[in-house]
């Protein structure tokens, strides 16, 4: 064997019951009892794993009969080894702290973890502050400080956060600016008709970043929403990209004071309900409403559609048709 080595990798010997163990389970490099031990593929001398990568990142030989050895050729030991080792009765890491239990080697880590003497037992603040603390830092731990350190910590966390999706926000919105002004075309290859030309808002790319949405119950339309969910409305377009002023648009048309004709009252919609369901309808995000265009809602009589379209809020009632349907 190889005696005289530093920085022992394996398991002392003196923790196992009366320091005796089989030469076979010995490290020849630490002298110690094998801990992950890896096996020469062809002379079959096992070693901890920290031991022989550590020797054959200096020497590339088997430190015990000199034969060529590499990392790539190491492999695990045999299931009978990995057995006998597993059986080994071995004193608790938490010895010099008072633990005097004795366990099966396999059983070690998890008994080290739950051990009532380990100093680095995780336990929790018993002063209410709700931080768990490795046990021989407790005498140290002071609730007020840490918790100003931890909401430190956390609102640097969240302003990191904030700025990268602030960030992200504003790529959107430039890829946006720079698109919709250059095209008044609908789709790729489909020019606007001659009558919506002159008067052409950047809705026709701008919607189909919308899915598409479908209307259950036409009974929940709030004909004259209030000024905060017209606040809610407002802002989620705005955060889409579209202009300001496309939006001050399109919130003047979600009051019924503003709809067309086929829309003006309750009765006329009721009249009217069974045309609601021709109208295509794009879910507004993280709202119960849904954004009717002018450009593809051309197929509505004109009493029932306004330029550039409709901003329809419901109490409840709109999902989501299938993604193949959405652009």
């Amino acid at each position: 064997m190889i005696y005289g080595q530093q920085n022992k990798m394996g398991y002392d010997i003196a923790r196992f019951k009366n320091g005796h163990v089989d030469e076979e389970l010995i490290c020849p490099i630490c002298t110690s009892v094998l801990e992950e031990p890896l096996q020469a593929p062809n002379c079959e001398h096992a070693y901890c794993s920290n031991c022989i990568k550590e020797w054959l990142d200096r020497d590339s030989i088997c430190p015990v009969d000199r034969q060529p050895l590499t990392m790539n050729e190491l492999k695990p030991v045999p299931r009978i080894l990995r057995n006998l080792l597993a059986r080994l009765d071995i004193l608790c890491d938490n010895a010099e702290f008072g633990c005097q239990e004795i366990v099966k080697l396999e059983s070690l880590q998890s008994h080290h973890k739950d051990c009532k003497f380990n100093p680095k037992r995780p336990i929790e603040c018993s002063k209410g502050c709700g931080f768990v603390i490795p046990k021989d830092e407790i005498q140290n731990h002071n609730c007020f400080k840490d918790l100003r350190v931890f909401v430190e910590q956390e609102s640097k966390k969240m302003e990191q956060q904030y700025q990268e999706l602030k960030g992200y926000l504003n790529s959107i919105r430039d890829c946006l600016r720079q698109i919709l002004p250059l095209t008044t075309t609908g789709t790729i290859g489909c020019t606007l008709p001659p009558n919506l030309s002159s008067t052409f808002k950047p809705i026709p790319i701008w919607c189909h970043f919308f899915p598409r949405a479908r209307v259950l119950r036409w009974g929940g339309l709030i004909s004259t929403p209030d000024l905060s969910i017209q606040f809610a409305v407002k802002k989620s377009l705005l955060d889409t990209g579209c202009p300001n002023s496309t939006v001050n648009e399109l919130m003047e048309n979600s009051h019924e004071r503003k709809w067309p004709p086929g829309l003006s009252t309750l009765e006329i919609r009721q009249v009217n309900r069974s045309l609601f369901d021709n109208y295509i309808c794009r879910k507004i995000p993280g709202q119960q409403a849904v954004l009717v265009t002018s450009y593809e809602n051309q197929h509505m009589n004109d009493d029932m559609i306004l330029e550039p379209g409709l901003i329809m809020i419901f109490a409840h009632g709109i999902e989501y048709l299938d993604s193949s349907n959405n652009r």
